[in-house]
């Protein structure tokens, strides 16, 4: 059993459950991810084929000697069966590899919205917007004054937001395409369509039915 597998996200849209309730499902598309190497744990997986110019002499050249196709995207993964029953150097993984029902992870990055201010970014309440205020969404104090003299690392202030590495934890495989090699997943995943997404299996889920 694999860990997880390379994807793209595809779209958003509305599926229909068997109560005829609408819920909000992402489109990903899974695989083929081929099996470049492997150890006695671990798996390392290529996906989205590309022109070999566009890979540099070093990654185009140890595919090629594994008489691989050009992958834009390798990763490392855990493997989480027995040694003897890892696939071979070569073969494909498909959408197949979960299951309708199980729970997973989901690993990308999210849309970058630019330079915010700390209401947009954090929440902040911002201040009173009537009666003579002139403090509106200013962040505020950042610091005291004689000590100790300096802002603390890590407060909460104006800055870019968005465009940063973000998992979304405990979603449920509710449709299975295995011709298209297509997940839909209940919920919304991180970063833009089209964008590269990490799908694994949720590892609090699993801990839960233990």
């Amino acid at each position: 059993m694999i860990q997880g597998l390379l994807g793209k996200k595809i779209k958003m849209t509305r599926w229909f459950d068997s109560d005829g309730k609408s819920v909000p499902v992402t489109l990903i598309s899974c695989g083929p991810c081929y099996i470049i190497d492997k150890s006695e744990d671990s798996l390392t997986i290529g996906y989205n084929e590309v022109k070999e110019k566009k890979l540099s002499k070093p990654e185009a050249g140890v595919l090629k000697k594994k008489n691989l196709p050009p992958l834009k995207y390798i990763k490392k993964i855990k493997w989480l069966g027995k040694k003897e029953d890892q696939p071979e150097i070569g073969s494909k993984l498909y959408a197949d590899a979960f299951q309708v029902g199980e729970m997973i992870d989901v690993q990308g990055t999210s849309k970058g919205k630019g330079f915010a201010g700390v209401v947009k970014r954090w929440g902040f309440r911002g201040g009173p917007a009537t009666h003579g205020a002139k403090f509106h969404r200013a962040p505020g104090s950042v610091g005291a004054s004689s000590f100790p003299s300096r802002t603390f690392p890590g407060m909460r202030m104006a800055g870019r937001k968005g465009g940063t590495n973000t998992t979304v934890q405990g979603l449920k495989v509710v449709e299975l395409d295995k011709k298209e090699s297509v997940i839909a997943v209940m919920g919304s995943v991180p970063g833009p369509n089209s964008g590269m997404v990490f799908i694994k299996r949720s590892v609090k889920a699993k801990k839960g039915k233990k």
